[in-house]
């Protein structure tokens, strides 16, 4: 178990689970996830079972408590899956806001634009010289393709 600067013990998920979480927690976690839920309301729903909870405690419990950190890693898919298939069901609703859709899709699970749509193509030229004789071939030989 971790310590805190104070040499206290840093507060366990395990120790939580069982004095502040229902025994169903993790189902009512992937539930909300599944519906499209953010970080933050889970964080919320945590608060109301804990009566406080920080992002910093969040944050350990994800990199250091496994069964914690499957759940919300779970449920992260499945919140961004619920918002992709929304958007996928919506793309003949002309009623659907898709710019709020899309700005949900760059704030909540990283979406950007992508600025690198520039083609640059560059030819070479090969300078060849020729006689005047060389040109008129070559321009009876190009006029008989046309």
């Amino acid at each position: 178990m971790s310590k805190n600067a104070g040499g206290r013990p840093l507060e366990g998920f395990k120790d939580n689970k069982n004095k502040y979480f229902p025994k169903d927690w993790y189902k009512i976690i992937l539930t909300e996830y599944e519906n499209g839920a953010s970080d933050v309301e889970i964080k919320a729903i945590i608060i109301k079972w804990r009566g406080k909870f920080s992002n910093g405690l969040f944050d350990r419990w994800i990199d250091e408590e496994v069964e914690f950190s499957q759940t919300i890693k779970t449920g992260r898919i499945l919140s961004e899956a619920w918002f992709q298939k929304h958007g996928r069901k919506n793309l003949t609703n002309k009623d659907f806001s898709y710019t709020g859709w899309y700005m949900q899709m760059k704030n909540r699970f990283g979406w950007a634009d992508n600025t690198n749509n520039k083609t640059e193509t560059t030819a070479k030229i090969q300078v060849v010289e020729m006689t005047k004789e060389e040109r008129k071939e070559r321009l009876k030989i190009l006029k008989s393709k046309l």
